[in-house]
């Protein structure tokens, strides 16, 4: 990774590049999460009740989500392709627009007593809309961000990857938060649950008038060249493609359990009110942005690697004990979660960084996106789906133990990785 960067491809102004790679990201996470946030009220509307198990129409809610994810890994290639072929910038128009639509689509959608069969099947295509979006999203805005970095900032431009993401997340619980606060139980399901979706369809043209002002990152070489095929990165780079595949496991599991299903996890497991799991959730989240930055400015200055074993390694000696501690308490399950939310730093401010260092530009999107969203639809999207069966089965205790031997497979992994991050960028 020695060959230099022309001057007049820099992008000239960092600043408004993080800009408009954050706020559209920021979005497209909260059209996202906020399906997750909202559930239950999503399971009692969308879904037949059994009058055997309560958590048919829940396990049938987070299904939905788990199909949401595997159309990331087609929004990575796809998606990818067009950022490798056509520019970061124009990929990072059409993921935008899409998940607009598809968060328009969920909050229109019919419940069960309505229109039958119906409503399931429109939340199932609004899913696979944003999971096509999503996936697209991660790999066009991830090389973007560390493309538009200056030297020895790559790091710190990685982390605002996780710091909008964890923006929109917060946004989309907070909006969750204060709409169960302030609505009754009757409200809530008849129309409440619909409003964080047709907001999000507002902001999604938000972020797509402030991304029109960013500046194409691809090299003028790129621009010149012939154009990559759609799976050239994986034919010519199935290494590479399997090392994300073994950085991304343990982090997805983490990261899922920790940021979207550990409220639900803690309302089925021990007992915690809905809505101080949610105001939990919250707080948390809010501490996690915070941490992303110094994340990445500590690897810019000490190297990717250490930072991902703290993670690893933590992980795979804490989640048992973390989640085992789990009680009918607020304070713990805050504690749970922001111990939680250090730990997962030392991977969520740096993987944009540490993926794109790994693929060369000319297929550096696609090569990121498949691979990255195929190890997240596997291990990070059935995460709820997972941790809710095993309850249904009678053995919830198993659950803790399937995140720490993830993490625990991800750690040797990093033992084997090499350094990147005082390589150049290669563009």
């Amino acid at each position: 990774m020695t060959e230099t960067i022309a001057t007049k491809t820099r992008p000239a102004r960092p600043l408004r590049q993080l800009l408009a790679a954050s706020v559209g990201n920021a979005v497209e996470w909260y059209d996202w999460y906020a399906y997750t946030f909202l559930a239950t009220y999503i399971a009692d509307q969308a879904f037949p009740k059994s009058a055997d198990n309560s958590l048919v129409p829940l396990l049938s809610t987070f299904a939905v989500f788990a199909v949401g994810f595997f159309m990331r890994p087609v929004g990575g290639l796809l998606m990818g392709a067009i950022a490798d072929r056509r520019g970061r910038r124009a990929a990072l128009t059409v993921t935008i627009l899409l998940m607009g639509g598809s968060s328009l689509l969920v909050g229109l959608t019919p419940t069960y007593a309505a229109a039958g069969v119906l409503a399931p099947v429109v939340l199932v295509v609004a899913r696979l809309l944003q999971g096509l979006s999503v996936g697209g999203e991660f790999a066009a805005s991830t090389t973007f961000l560390v493309e538009s970095a200056g030297p020895g900032r790559r790091g710190l431009f990685s982390s605002f990857q996780y710091v909008s993401t964890t923006a929109g997340q917060l946004v989309a619980s907070g909006v969750a938060t204060v709409l169960v606060n302030t609505l009754s139980d009757e409200r809530m399901n008849g129309w409440g649950w619909r409003v964080p979706f047709v907001l999000g369809a507002v902001l999604s043209l938000v972020g797509f008038w402030i991304r029109q002002g960013a500046r194409e990152t691809r090299s003028e070489e790129q621009r010149q060249g012939p154009r990559p095929g759609l799976f050239e990165a994986l034919r010519r780079h199935p290494r590479e493609s399997l090392l994300i595949c073994g950085i991304t496991a343990g982090g997805t599991i983490a990261y899922y359990t920790w940021t979207s299903y550990l409220p639900t996890y803690a309302e089925l497991n021990a007992g915690i009110d809905k809505s101080d799991a949610l105001l939990a959730g919250t707080i948390s989240l809010a501490f996690f942005a915070l941490l992303q930055p110094l994340g990445g400015l500590l690897s810019d200055r000490f190297g990717r690697r250490p930072l991902l074993l703290f993670f690893g390694l933590g992980f795979a000696l804490l989640s048992v004990p973390l989640l085992h501690a789990l009680r009918d308490s607020f304070a713990v399950l805050l504690l749970v979660q922001c111990v939680g939310m250090i730990l997962l730093t030392g991977f969520t401010s740096i993987s944009a960084a540490v993926n794109a260092e790994i693929f060369p530009p000319r297929v550096r999107a696609a090569g990121i996106g498949f691979p990255y969203s195929l190890t997240v639809a596997l291990f990070g999207g059935t995460a709820p789906y997972v941790g809710t069966l095993f309850k249904d089965l009678g053995h919830s205790g198993l659950f803790p133990w399937y995140v720490a031997v993830l993490c625990l497979l991800s750690s040797a992994v990093y033992l084997r990785l090499p350094e990147t991050a005082r390589r150049e960028l290669r563009r």
